[in-house]
Parts: structure tokens; sequence; C-alpha cells
């Protein structure tokens, strides 16, 4: 048997316990049940007990497995004083062990956290037996309601595209009001959301907080000169989602800086783009681009230096991104679920056990005339830069 068939065997075959102050009987001992899910498609890895991919890692599967691999490290690294954390990875993406099935055979009955890296029907599936169960549900790595509303116990940690517009709106009010503003987006809907986003946000009492001008271009990039003022600052914000229009951008405002003081802030997914990435040989990585997201690790902290020796060590790599996220998400929740145990989510506090992120977790009333929460979300973001492929905080 491979190693990578033995890791995939230890983690979706057993249950992954970790048992805390050894010195003690289990019986004086906190004890919690955990439920991880993350996208590992094990189905379309593995033709029976024959892994497809010979020596290789499929890169679908490589995010669910980063961020498992994080959430192991956490448990086994940094246990949690007088208690014990039985926790369960499940592949959100089985067929034979579907998040359903697993809800209809009453497999999660004793789960009293669900930590998940899912999207779509798989979170929407997972809320309602939260609700039903009324435990947690923290969604780490999507950044989207899912449509979700009226479960006080659903918390939101990746922050969603309106609260990404809020902060830049905000960020602009408080210092760039008397700037130039344009905001420029192709036709589509999800530009029109975005839009709306900023009008709304803009016009609380139908007038206008900030002189925001916007263009919608398709392909006459040169709407944005005449649009641009020599004598100041000129803030673009690039509603839109498509890395081609991205590029496209970047490209015409390249030739408008050296006579115009430029500052191009774009979508929080603009982060991943290949163009703007430390392998891309594009001379677009020199111009730079701002945007917002609720991570960032400058890795020289001692969990980072920790993560990497150990994930070295256990995996013989470099931790990706997710690893990070996987490890983050699983220290600071199972540490709430033992702290806050039978308390209500309106009540977190992570400021005592945050690792790379500063959480601000609030409750989201999506009907401003109900006193019901729709879910919880973390407003805090940060402004960062990303220039020549490294990213750094903006400001």
């Amino acid at each position: 048997m491979t190693r990578f068939n033995y890791i995939f065997l230890f983690i979706f075959c057993f249950a992954f316990q970790l048992a805390n102050g050894q010195n003690q009987t289990d019986s004086t001992l906190k004890k919690h049940k955990i439920a991880v899910f993350s996208p590992i498609y094990l189905d379309s890895a593995f033709a029976g007990k024959y892994y497809r991919y010979g020596k290789n890692f499929p890169r679908f599967t490589l995010p669910g497995i980063g961020f498992v691999q994080g959430a192991m490290i956490a448990l086994n690294n940094y246990p949690i004083e007088n208690c014990q954390i039985e926790t369960f990875f499940y592949d959100s993406k089985s067929d034979s062990s579907s998040i359903q099935k697993l809800i209809d055979d009453n497999d999660l009955e004793d789960i009293e956290m669900i930590i998940a890296s899912v999207k779509d029907r798989e979170l929407v599936l997972l809320n309602k037996f939260s609700l039903r169960k009324k435990i947690p549900l923290i969604s780490a790595t999507y950044p989207n309601d899912g449509g979700i509303t009226q479960n006080p116990y659903f918390v939101i940690l990746n922050s969603t595209l309106k609260t990404h517009c809020e902060a830049i709106f905000s960020y602009l009010l408080q210092t760039h009001s008397n700037e130039n503003i344009i905001h420029i987006r192709k036709t589509g809907n999800q530009e029109d959301r975005i839009a709306n986003y900023f009008q709304n946000i803009n016009k609380p009492d139908n007038k206008s907080l900030l002189n925001i001008k916007t263009i919608t271009l398709d392909s006459n990039y040169s709407q944005i000169k005449i649009n641009l003022d020599s004598t100041r600052l000129n803030i673009i914000i690039a509603g839109s989602l498509d890395e081609n229009f991205a590029v496209e951008i970047c490209k015409f405002l390249a030739t408008c800086k050296p006579k115009y003081n430029i500052q191009l802030i774009g979508m929080p997914n603009w982060e991943g783009f290949s163009t703007f990435g430390r392998k891309s040989k594009s001379k677009l990585t020199e111009f730079p681009i701002y945007y917002t997201s609720p991570y960032y690790n400058n890795k020289v902290d001692l969990f980072s230096r920790s993560i990497q020796t150990d994930y070295l060590k256990s995996f013989k790599g470099t931790p990706t991104e997710n690893v990070y996220k996987g490890f983050e998400t699983m220290y600071v929740f199972s540490r709430f679920l033992n702290q806050y145990h039978g308390q209500t989510l309106s009540e977190i506090n992570l400021e005592k056990i945050s690792v790379f992120s500063n959480y601000n977790i609030v409750p989201i009333k999506l009907n401003r005339q109900s006193e019901e929460v729709d879910y919880f979300e973390n407003k805090h973001l940060f402004f960062l830069k990303k220039q020549h492929g490294v990213v750094s905080k903006g400001w």
C-alpha cells in the first residue's frame, strides 16, 4: 500500500481522536465531538482499491486534502488541556457516504459542532442538520451564505461579497472622500450585483455619501482615461470577478500610470488569479493591485513555523494556504466549543484564541424589522496589496 493510500484510509476510515490531560481518568475530562467536511473526491481518485493517479495528487483534490491536513496538525500538535476532542473527517463529495446518507443513518447525531469547507448543496444539507440539532456550523472557506437564512447556529468565516464591498466603501469614505473615485465594470449579472451593493451603501437615504463615477466597459477602455484626473489620486474600483476583465484593465491602466496617480482596487477573488501570481511571467505582476481578504498570514509567526516543520516531516512538502486555514479553523473553534459550550454564538469572543486572523463575528439580520438572526458572519477584513506576486498589507 502506498503512503498516499495509507494516509487516506487512515483519515477517512477511522475517527481521528485526540485525548488531552493524559494523567487523568477519562471521567475527569470534558469530551466533545466535531465533524469536519472537506471535498476530497475519493470516489473519483480511486477505482475500487486502486488509486488512479499513480504517485501524483490530482489537482482537484488538493484544496480539500490541505484543509484536512491542517486540521489534523492542530489536533495533534496543540491539544486542549483537560479536554478530549474526537474528530470525524468526512469526504463531502463521497457517493457511498454522502452527507444525506450520514444524516439519514444517524451517523452525526452525537456531533456537537460541524466545521465545513464545502459549498452549494452540501452546505444547505449541513445547515438543515445544524438547525435541527442546534449545533454550530462553521463555514470555513465559502464566501457566500448559500441562500441560508434563519439559522442562528451558522457562521460564515470567509466574508461575503457584500461585506467586501462595505469594507472598500468604508475605507474610501474615511480616508479618500476627496479623491477621484471611479467604479468600472463590465456587463453581467455578477457585476450588476456588485454595482447594486455599492449603490445601496452609498445612498442609504437617497443621498450620495461619496462622488463615485460608474463606467460600464466591454471593449473600449479609453473611457477610463477620459475620466482620470492628473491633479488627484485616481482610485479605480474594478467591480468584476472575471479574470480576463481584470487583466485588460491592468494592461490599460499600466499605460496611464506614468501620467496619472492610480490605485486599483479589485475584488477578493483576484487574489487567486494566476496572472498576478508568483509563477506568472506576465509583466502585469509589476502593477500593484489592492483587494480585501479575511485571511492574511505572513508565515513568520511561531504557529506558521510549527506548521511548516510538521508538514515537511509528515507530508514531505510545503503547506498550501488551505493547510493554514484548516489549522486555524480547527484550533480556534475547537477551543471555542470547549470554552463556550452551551452558550449562544452571540457571545463569541475569539480575541484570546485567534491564530492568524482577527475575527469580528457579528449577527446578520437580513430583515431589519426582525429580531431574528439569520446567521453570523466574520466582518474583519485585511486590505492587501499584491505586486510581483508578493502579498503584503496594503494599509
